[in-house]
């Protein structure tokens, strides 16, 4: 196995593999994730270098971004907030490949990425219906910070979001 940067030819089955995963949510009720996010955003993150893909027997089996920022950053009370932080955003483990610790290994490789970046902390944030990621976040060490970040999607739909984070330094 092995995390390394998305490049564009690693696209089409990147797309393939979210479009799985998010039927997979959908028929578990979580239909959080459709058409256009996150796939949408998949190019933008390679150009920004910020894309990781998880390779398993030389097929795609998950991925990450990476990102110094996230719009929801001010909403929650984080432990140190001024502190150097990266956040995870649409994390996610090929359907083909569930209950086998990739979305563990996912977060270690992330926390590594971040850390060698001189953050003291790796923050995310998840939907309050997606209880699957809220479990894999606890295992692997994240707690929960205060607040709510409600973001507003189209119209009236609005989605609740919690803070996460691990620290990172001692």
């Amino acid at each position: 196995m092995e995390v390394r940067l998305a490049v564009p030819a690693d696209l089409p089955q990147l797309k393939a593999v979210y479009q799985k995963i998010i039927r997979h949510m959908d028929e578990n009720g979580v239909p959080i994730w459709d058409e256009v996010y996150p796939c949408a955003l998949f190019a933008a993150d390679m150009e920004a270098r910020r894309l990781y893909v998880l390779e398993k027997d030389g097929r795609i089996a998950g991925a990450f971004a990476l990102c110094d920022s996230s719009a929801g950053a001010g909403c929650v009370e984080w432990k140190e907030p001024p502190a150097k932080a990266f956040y995870i955003d649409r994390l996610g483990v090929s359907v083909e490949h569930r209950r086998e610790g990739l979305g563990s290994v996912l977060l270690r490789r992330a926390a590594e990425l971040a850390r060698a970046k001189g953050a003291c902390w790796l923050r995310l944030f998840v939907v309050d219906i997606n209880r699957p990621a809220m479990e894999l976040y606890v295992k692997n060490g994240f707690q929960r910070a205060g607040g709510v970040y409600e973001e507003k999607i189209a119209g009236d739909m609005m989605l609740r979001e919690f803070g996460f984070e691990l620290g990172l330094c001692p």
